[in-house]
């Protein structure tokens, strides 16, 4: 079977030409499963490590860079992010995804799917996923979206609730610039970069053993030359 790749936004409806036009935006999907228990990269479900979060968007998962957002163009492309190692009060394991640049992000899911092992020996303080543009420490305020998993616990198995701020709500409306392509010289593109952070914070922290987790984003990729409310490009514009 065939596979097309789109660059820019897709539109879908059945009447694409005057004022009661009804198309929309197509709703685009990435996710990333990840086994605690795998750290070789390269294969389904790897997770990373100590210092090191995981990109699922190469099939079988690979180990993900995660940038210092930043809209200022740099010949030297943007700065990577320095994920903390494991310590015995924090242990962060995430992933990574880049998406168009403003895109409208829909929701996000976090699904737990068997439960976090190998800290039988901590006393635990907070166990939560934020979403954000770069990587969140425990007591960062995520961009986006917060999933508490537990606080005395590892939490429960589930589809997790997802708590969402005012600010969080109007930064969805449109994600930022972080990221700058530098093979474009002095007029570079840009991406948005959208971090799940799992922290795990307490005493007698250690990396965990085992423990299953699929992280999901729902966004839409914007159309900068939609329109305005004087003039519509209610066809094709070639």
């Amino acid at each position: 079977m065939a596979r097309s790749t789109f660059e820019g936004p897709i539109l879908s409806g059945d009447n694409r030409f005057g004022a009661l036009r009804d198309v929309g935006y197509t709703v685009l999907e990435q996710d990333c499963y990840i086994d605690l228990s795998n750290s070789t990269a390269g294969t389904a479900g790897y997770s990373g490590g100590s210092g090191q979060f995981a990109w699922g968007n190469n099939i079988p998962n690979l180990p993900g860079t995660v940038y210092t957002p930043s809209s200022v163009y740099s010949a030297n492309g943007p700065t990577v992010q320095t994920i903390p190692a494991d310590t015995t009060t924090q242990v962060y394991r995430g992933i990574v995804m880049y998406i168009p640049n403003g895109s409208e992000i829909i929701d996000v899911t976090v699904d737990y799917i068997s439960a976090i092992t190998g800290e039988s020996g901590a006393t635990l303080s907070n166990v939560s996923v934020f979403v954000s543009n770069n990587y969140t420490a425990a007591a960062g305020t995520p961009a986006y979206a917060t999933a508490a998993l537990g606080t005395t616990t590892v939490g429960t198995a589930g589809r997790q609730s997802i708590t969402y701020t005012g600010t969080n709500l109007a930064n969805l409306l449109a994600t930022t610039a972080d990221i700058q392509n530098p093979t474009l010289g002095a007029n570079p593109s840009f991406l948005s970069q959208v971090v799940f952070t799992l922290s795990i914070t307490g005493t007698s922290v250690a990396a965990p053993t085992g423990g299953k987790l699929n992280f999901i984003l729902r966004y839409s990729q914007p159309d900068n030359n939609i329109g305005t409310l004087t003039q519509y490009p209610y066809g094709n514009l070639d």
